[in-house]
């Protein structure tokens, strides 16, 4: 008889308990839900984009295309002072080559 009477109000306590509470999966849904497209994508899946075209579509870019101009500005700069700094030792060596004539010719010959 006790064992009737404590299972029927241990029951009736879990029954008022938990119907108190609301369901976990409603709240968390609103909370976690995000605000974008979280769908995976595969490389089989219709909308997956190749290696091939990401390199494409990456190197089509603005901030790429303006990189390669810099690139290519900074390489001329270089082979510019490059040829100038050649110009410039290559009339050094001549000058030292004509002093080192000079010298050889002996006016009292």
């Amino acid at each position: 008889m006790k064992r009737i009477i404590f299972g029927s109000a241990l029951l009736g306590a879990l029954l008022t308990a938990c119907s108190k509470n609301k369901p976990v999966a409603e709240s968390s849904t609103e909370v976690l839900q995000p605000h974008y497209d979280t769908t995976a994508v595969d490389s089989f899946s219709d909308g997956a984009v190749s290696v091939d075209v990401a390199r494409q579509i990456r190197m089509s870019s603005q901030k790429y295309q303006d990189s390669l101009k810099e690139v290519l500005k900074r390489q001329q700069e270089e082979k510019r002072i490059k040829e100038e700094l050649d110009k410039e030792n290559k009339k050094k060596t001549e000058e030292e080559n004509k002093l080192k004539e000079k010298p050889l010719k002996d006016p009292n010959q």
